[in-house]
């Protein structure tokens, strides 16, 4: 009987355990997780903490007994801490009773995630720091951030994770102020005339304030408490701090052990999962992914690769010639009253890569001005001048951005071209679009601009 590891019981990992073990009955399974939590999701974790909802279990999909009864043994609290390769054997440390024993597999899979990125500065040790990549770390933040007595909150870090938070402490009626080191919100994740906008909303929201251009130095503490935080442009007032500043993938125990890596130690895979070690395999924020229109392996933590990687690693394991034939990057983020996405490239990733691209840039409305609702819905295409195929998209509106952005997405995917997209057959009724889709305008924007050069 073949014998697979897992190491990491999140959306990767059980992902994996889950789909090979349906294939194949016959496959042994061990998950070591060294949390107490298995297969959750961490993208709900602002919206707990916001208090969108109540029950943190619900971010929980399947419990270890549900996956007992599949025959898929979990040890939670069971940490990894070694690896040997030649072996065929792991290191395991039992987190409750201190007990190092090892266990021997056939095939191998790193789930292993990646940790949030510390601020090494001073005084970043006393209490109302917080993280929010962790089940725990959710669990600790609502329970402070809801005392009556903490009303300042500052969030270090304007990416997915700050910008979310914020949106939570703004439900919760509470000030935030965020501080970005860099010039602009999401950057090099949404193009400048996508930021502007998001900006100019974040800007307008009472009780929110934002910095950007500005860093941090040092945090100001008192009586083992966090009181504020120092920045080379000023000292502000804090109850609570939130440091959204990046995430580091937990690869560190296989350092110095011949797996290819990237810069930031994220594990480097093929299309099936393998990385270049014999019976090893890897997925999720602990692994890099290729880029389909970037042709290169790059690093985007993201759940819905996680969980279709993890599944490719479980069906393939379990005798299924299946391969995941790379990532666009989509992705998606509601900004106080506007929702946006973005899919493909940008125009800067175009810029650096030398693509002979294009850019259209557009003003539009989500649905006729009859039917109650209208609202301006932007948008931008990056296209190739050559083959007029369309690298990348990205819009921002009130309603109805991101289900375009799905479009979008589909489009690259298919190699589809601008002229194609201009005439793409897309749904209309009055409440939902215009007779001419904003995908179609943009596709016969960037077609006139193209043909008259």
């Amino acid at each position: 009987m073949k014998k697979i590891i897992i190491i990491g019981g999140v959306a990767a990992g059980m992902s994996a355990a889950a789909k090979a073990k349906r294939l194949n009955s016959e496959l042994e399974i061990v998950v070591y997780e060294k949390t107490n939590i298995v297969s959750w999701g961490a993208c709900g974790l602002p919206y707990y903490v916001g208090d969108f909802y109540q029950d943190a279990n619900i971010m929980v999909a399947r419990e270890p007994e549900q996956f007992a009864k599949d025959g898929i043994k979990i040890k939670s609290l069971h940490e990894v801490i070694d690896v040997d390769i030649s072996k065929r054997e792991v290191t395991v440390l039992d987190k409750e009773n201190g007990r190092v024993f090892s266990d021997n597999y056939d095939e191998l899979i790193v789930t292993t995630g990646a940790s949030a990125a510390k601020l090494d500065i001073k005084n970043s040790e006393v209490r109302n720091i917080f993280n929010l990549k962790d089940f725990s770390d959710g669990i600790e933040l609502k329970k402070e951030i809801l005392k009556s007595e903490n009303q300042k909150i500052i969030i270090i870090g304007a990416g997915y994770i700050g910008l979310e938070a914020a949106e939570a402490v703004i439900h919760l009626g509470k000030e935030v102020r965020i501080i970005q080191h860099s010039s602009r919100v999401l950057l090099g994740s949404f193009d400048k005339e996508i930021t502007d906008l998001m900006e100019e909303e974040l800007n307008k929201t009472e009780k929110l304030k934002l910095h950007l251009n500005e860093g941090v130095q040092e945090f100001l503490s008192k009586d083992g408490k966090v009181s504020g935080v120092k920045t080379d442009k000023g000292e502000y007032l804090a109850d609570i701090v939130i440091v959204a500043i990046g995430v580091k993938p937990n690869t560190d125990f296989l350092k110095d052990k011949g797996f290819e890596m990237l810069r930031n130690g994220a594990l480097i895979i093929d299309g099936k999962g393998k990385t270049n070690v014999d019976g090893v395999y890897a997925a999720g924020d602990c692994a890099s992914v290729y880029h389909k229109i970037r042709r290169e392996n790059v690093y985007i933590p993201l759940a819905t690769t996680s969980n279709k990687i993890g599944r490719v690693v479980g069906e393939h394991l379990a005798g299924v010639e299946i391969e995941f034939k790379g990532t666009l990057g989509s992705a998606a983020i509601k900004i106080m009253n506007l929702e946006a996405g973005r899919t493909g490239i940008t125009e800067e990733e175009a810029k650096s890569l030398n693509i002979p691209y294009g850019s259209v840039f557009i003003e539009d409305v989500n649905q006729t001005s009859y039917y109650p609702g209208q609202e301006p819905l932007y948008a931008k295409l990056i296209f190739h001048n050559e083959t007029r195929e369309i690298l990348g998209g990205q819009l921002i509106g009130k309603k109805g951005a991101v289900l375009r952005v799905d479009v979008l997405a589909a489009a690259i995917d298919k190699n589809m071209t601008i002229d194609e997209l201009g005439m793409l057959d897309l749904c209309y009724a009055p409440p939902f679009s215009l007779t001419w889709d904003t995908l179609n305008t943009l596709g016969n924007v960037a077609k006139s601009k193209l043909n008259k050069k």
